[in-house]
Protein backbone atom coordinates (compact mmCIF):
# COMPACT_ATOMS: atom_id res chain seq x y z
CA UNK A 1 0.00 0.00 0.00
CA UNK A 2 1.43 3.64 -1.43
CA UNK A 3 1.20 6.22 1.49
CA UNK A 4 -0.96 8.71 0.19
CA UNK A 5 0.77 11.67 -1.42
CA UNK A 6 -0.79 14.16 0.87
CA UNK A 7 0.67 12.50 3.93
CA UNK A 8 4.09 12.36 3.18
CA UNK A 9 3.75 16.45 1.99
CA UNK A 10 2.47 17.18 5.18
CA UNK A 11 5.49 15.22 6.93
CA UNK A 12 7.71 17.28 5.33
CA UNK A 13 6.24 20.45 6.11
CA UNK A 14 6.92 19.25 10.13
CA UNK A 15 9.28 21.34 11.97
CA UNK A 16 11.86 19.47 13.91
CA UNK A 17 9.92 19.30 17.27
CA UNK A 18 7.09 18.01 15.65
CA UNK A 19 8.81 15.14 13.33
CA UNK A 20 10.44 13.86 16.40
CA UNK A 21 7.05 13.45 18.07
CA UNK A 22 5.89 11.72 14.88
CA UNK A 23 9.08 9.28 14.99
CA UNK A 24 7.83 8.62 18.64
CA UNK A 25 4.53 8.18 17.59
CA UNK A 26 5.45 5.83 14.99
CA UNK A 27 8.23 3.80 16.76
CA UNK A 28 5.40 3.34 19.93
CA UNK A 29 3.24 1.69 17.33
CA UNK A 30 5.46 -0.31 16.19
CA UNK A 31 6.45 -1.64 19.36
CA UNK A 32 2.64 -1.98 20.33
CA UNK A 33 2.80 -4.08 16.95
CA UNK A 34 5.35 -6.43 18.49
CA UNK A 35 3.68 -6.72 21.65
CA UNK A 36 3.48 -4.08 24.51
CA UNK A 37 5.22 -3.90 27.64
CA UNK A 38 4.60 -7.32 29.55
CA UNK A 39 2.84 -4.79 32.55
CA UNK A 40 0.60 -3.43 30.16
CA UNK A 41 -1.52 -6.36 29.25
CA UNK A 42 -4.51 -7.05 31.32
CA UNK A 43 -5.90 -10.42 32.50
CA UNK A 44 -7.69 -10.63 29.77
CA UNK A 45 -4.61 -10.22 27.25
CA UNK A 46 -6.00 -7.39 26.42
CA UNK A 47 -3.38 -4.61 25.24
CA UNK A 48 -4.56 -0.82 26.47
CA UNK A 49 -5.10 1.03 23.48
CA UNK A 50 -3.71 4.33 25.26
CA UNK A 51 -0.20 3.29 25.43
CA UNK A 52 2.14 6.08 24.97
CA UNK A 53 6.23 6.09 25.29
CA UNK A 54 8.47 8.76 26.64
CA UNK A 55 12.20 9.48 26.96
CA UNK A 56 13.01 10.74 30.21
CA UNK A 57 16.34 11.45 32.45
CA UNK A 58 16.45 9.78 36.24
CA UNK A 59 18.15 11.12 38.66
CA UNK A 60 19.49 8.08 40.63
CA UNK A 61 19.16 9.27 44.23
CA UNK A 62 22.74 9.22 45.58
CA UNK A 63 23.93 12.47 47.61
CA UNK A 64 27.85 11.32 45.89
CA UNK A 65 26.57 10.98 41.71
CA UNK A 66 28.19 13.48 39.70
CA UNK A 67 26.69 12.13 37.09
CA UNK A 68 22.85 13.09 37.42
CA UNK A 69 20.63 12.74 35.37
CA UNK A 70 20.78 9.56 33.64
CA UNK A 71 19.46 8.34 30.14
CA UNK A 72 17.36 9.26 28.90
CA UNK A 73 15.58 6.22 28.85
CA UNK A 74 12.27 4.89 27.13
CA UNK A 75 8.94 4.27 29.87
CA UNK A 76 5.41 2.92 28.38
CA UNK A 77 3.00 4.99 29.97
CA UNK A 78 -0.71 3.51 30.25
CA UNK A 79 -4.35 4.47 32.59
CA UNK A 80 -5.45 1.34 34.78
CA UNK A 81 -8.46 1.48 37.00
CA UNK A 82 -8.46 5.20 37.37
CA UNK A 83 -4.46 5.70 37.75
CA UNK A 84 -1.20 6.31 35.67
CA UNK A 85 0.62 2.64 35.09
CA UNK A 86 4.59 2.85 33.67
CA UNK A 87 7.29 0.43 32.81
CA UNK A 88 10.71 0.70 32.34
CA UNK A 89 11.57 -0.22 28.48
CA UNK A 90 15.20 0.80 28.27
CA UNK A 91 17.76 2.90 26.41
CA UNK A 92 16.34 1.84 22.99
CA UNK A 93 12.73 0.87 22.01
CA UNK A 94 12.51 -2.52 20.75
CA UNK A 95 13.24 -2.75 17.26
CA UNK A 96 15.16 0.25 16.82
CA UNK A 97 18.62 0.55 15.35
CA UNK A 98 21.07 0.95 17.80
CA UNK A 99 23.52 4.20 17.32
CA UNK A 100 27.00 3.94 16.17
CA UNK A 101 29.17 4.38 19.26
CA UNK A 102 32.18 6.82 17.69
CA UNK A 103 35.57 7.48 19.37
CA UNK A 104 36.63 11.07 20.54
CA UNK A 105 39.59 11.41 18.87
CA UNK A 106 39.51 15.25 19.51
CA UNK A 107 41.21 14.55 22.98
Amino acid sequence: MAIPRELVNGVRRLDEYDLRRLMILARGLLLHADGPPSGAVDEAGAVPVNVTYRQEEVRCGKDTCSACPHGPYWYAYWKEDGRTRSQYIGRHLPGEPLEEVVPDRGR
